[in-house]
C-alpha cells in the first residue's frame, strides 16, 4: 500500500519519541495501531462489498443475456409456427387453403342451446306427451 520500509518507520518512531516524550509514547503507539487496525478492517470490508456487488452485476449480465437468447428463440419459434402449413386431417381432400386463409375450427352449434327443455331427454327415454 504505502512503500514504507523498516528504516522509515524507525525514523518516524524516533521523531515521535522525541516530540511526545517517553511517558506518552506507549499510549501514542497503542492509539496509532488501533487506528491502523480500524482502517485496515474498513478497507477489507469495502473491498469485500465491492467484490459482492461486482459478482451481482456479472450475474445480472448473464441473466439478461439468457433472457435475450430466450426471447430470440421465441421469435424464431413464432416465425416457424406462422410459416408452417396446417396439414389436413385424414379423409380430407389434401388441398391447402387459399393464400391468406387459415384452417379454423367451426364454433359449436348454437341451435342446441335454443331447443326447448322438454326435448332434452336422455337417449332412449320415453317422451312426455302433453294433453
Amino acid at each position: 500500500m504505502f512503500d514504507i520500509g523498516f528504516w522509515e518507520l524507525a525514523v518516524i518512531a524516533v521523531v515521535a519519541l522525541l516530540v511526545v516524550g517517553p511517558e506518552e509514547f506507549p499510549a501514542l503507539v497503542r492509539t496509532a495501531s488501533s487506528w491502523l487496525r480500524k482502517i485496515r478492517a474498513f478497507i477489507q470490508d469495502a473491498r469485500s462489498e465491492l467484490e459482492q456487488e461486482v459478482n451481482k452485476a456479472e450475474e445480472l449480465k448473464r441473466l439478461v443475456e439468457k433472457e435475450t437468447e430466450i426471447a430470440r428463440l421465441h421469435e424464431i419459434i413464432d416465425e416457424a409456427n406462422s410459416s408452417i402449413a396446417v396439414k389436413p386431417a385424414a379423409g380430407q381432400t389434401g388441398q391447402s387453403p387459399p393464400a391468406g386463409e387459415e384452417h379454423r375450427i367451426a364454433p359449436p352449434d348454437s341451435s342446441a342451446a335454443s331447443r326447448p327443455a322438454d326435448s332434452e331427454q336422455p337417449h332412449g327415454a320415453p317422451k312426455k306427451i302433453s294433453s
